[in-house]
């Protein structure tokens, strides 16, 4: 059964409703009051404290901040799912984009606005080189790009953290604080959101999803890579070169991540940071890709969504919710999503209940 785009995207919203209702049901069933939730929810939005009667800007500023990578690497995994292939190696490929920028930025000085740039593009080249693996293996080997990518993802981190140890200055856990130069942090920003961290990387994050747009709606490049996902002996039996469309798939998909990995670095923290763990970002990108349907506004939102939801966590917290329930909300709404097919069925029921109705009421009148 085929799904088309805004039946998707419909179903998605419809999954975003049920796993905020079920939020809700926690919360009633717990003995907390529901109101929270949707106060958290407005407050790490807009700023607004419908408690206090007062706004923050802070909090959109952080909404905004927490809401970039999630994008990115939403388009990362859309990009690669809409081309036949599951990029579950954002994870590392991010780590390795924020590793290249932190190189860049501390041992290649360069003018002001130019360093910041050269730091961001090596992010990008660096998350593209290693998307180049998996793709290279499955299109010369025809190695499942699920099996490299969960691999990669590990030897991304640690090899970003041995390079990172191994910066000018670098304790165990971080690197100096990287130079002006290099930096996406912006004043004008951060003052008009109340001091937030909010910086220069939501140029680069509305260029990518730009580029997304273009690539995969309105190139003939875009298409012959969705043409090789949809039917690889179809289109090399059109004659288009399915093994270097799975590369170069791989390799747009990295280079997003890789740019969310350079933004983070450059934008947020402003230093290189040794992980013991991974922060998730690549992973949630899946859940971003997957309730957006893979559209380029709906990535946008869904990206925004899962953002906002990081957001209240901690206010809700505030408040003597579990952080938690947060958490539920965003795995149920993945797991409405997941049952799209089953929330279409009934959906397709419910149109033929009321179209019998419909057509009793007319025949009846006539």
């Amino acid at each position: 059964m085929k799904v088309k785009n805004k039946e998707t995207l419909k179903i998605s919203l419809i999954a975003i409703v049920l796993g905020i209702l079920l939020g809700v049901v926690i919360l009633v069933l717990s003995g907390r009051d529901p109101w929270i939730l949707f106060q958290s929810l407005i407050k790490g939005c807009i700023g607004y404290d419908i408690a206090r009667g007062n706004w923050n800007l802070r909090y959109f500023g952080e909404f905004i901040v927490f809401s970039m990578p999630l994008i990115l690497t939403g388009l990362s995994v859309g990009f690669a799912y809409r081309t036949g292939l599951f990029n579950i190696g954002a994870e590392g490929q991010l780590m390795v984009g924020s590793m290249a920028s932190v190189v860049v930025a501390i041992l290649v000085p360069l003018p002001a606005g130019i360093h910041a740039v050269a730091c961001v593009l090596a992010g990008v080249v660096a998350g593209a080189l290693w998307g180049f693996v998996p793709g290279y293996l499955k299109s010369k080997c025809n190695v499942h790009e699920v099996v490299i990518c969960i691999m990669m993802n590990y030897i991304g981190m640690y090899f970003a953290n041995w390079v990172i140890k191994s910066m000018p200055n670098a304790t165990q856990s971080k690197t100096e604080i990287l130079p002006e130069s290099s930096s996406l942090s912006s004043d004008l920003l951060s003052n008009l959101t109340n001091q937030s961290r909010l910086n220069w990387g939501i140029i680069f994050v509305i260029i990518a999803v730009l580029v997304y747009w273009f690539i995969i709606e309105k190139t003939s490049f875009g298409y012959s890579l969705r043409a090789t996902g949809f039917n690889k002996e179809g289109a090399r039996y059109a004659g288009m070169k399915v093994g270097r469309n799975i590369i170069y798939s791989m390799m747009i998909a990295g280079a997003m991540a890789g740019l969310a990995g350079a933004i983070i670095t450059l934008g947020t923290f402003n230093m290189g940071r040794v992980l013991s763990v991974f922060e998730n970002y690549g992973f949630n990108g899946i859940a971003v890709a997957l309730t957006g349907a893979c559209n380029t506004i709906g990535i946008v939102l869904s990206g925004l969504l899962f953002g906002l939801l990081q957001v209240a966590q901690p206010l809700m917290q505030t408040r003597g919710v579990p952080m938690e329930v947060g958490q539920i909300i965003s795995s149920a709404i993945v797991l409405f999503v997941a049952m799209q097919f089953g929330i279409k069925v009934m959906l397709d029921r419910f149109e033929k209940k009321r179209t019998m109705k419909k057509s009793k009421k007319e025949g009846g009148a006539s």
